[in-house]
């Protein structure tokens, strides 16, 4: 598998291109949505406007799209004046469809806490 990693895709036929693909879903940063995917774990997705989706991944595909379902969504209202405390909002959507230019950071989660972040911004 090595020997695809530095070779232009252009010289690489089929067979080679779906290992390669392959190889990396499973071993880069998409590996984290393929294994939420087969465990049926939820994953936090950070967003870019400061929301937080703690969600299960049924479907993605490696432009990270992902295909959301039981998600929970999170912010923080910060109500306007003087002395007024932020509120925590939340909301349930039964299923989702994200495109990556929303999301910004996935984690894993594992019981009650975020165990692994594993990427950045997408």
């Amino acid at each position: 598998m090595s020997q695809y990693i530095h070779t232009p895709k252009s010289e690489l036929d089929e067979a080679q291109l779906r290992q390669l693909e392959e190889h990396e879903i499973s071993q880069g940063p998409l590996s984290v949505l393929q294994q939420a995917v087969r465990n049926h774990t939820q994953v936090l997705i950070a967003l870019r406007n400061n929301k937080k989706l703690l969600a299960r991944v049924k479907a993605f595909d490696r432009h990270s799209n992902m295909v959301l379902e039981n998600v929970k969504e999170m912010w923080t209202e910060v109500p306007k004046g003087k002395g007024k405390k932020p509120v925590n909002k939340d909301r349930f959507i039964s299923k989702m469809f994200l495109r990556p230019t929303k999301s910004s950071i996935v984690a894993e989660v594992y019981g009650e806490s975020v165990e692994r972040i594993t990427w950045g911004i997408l």
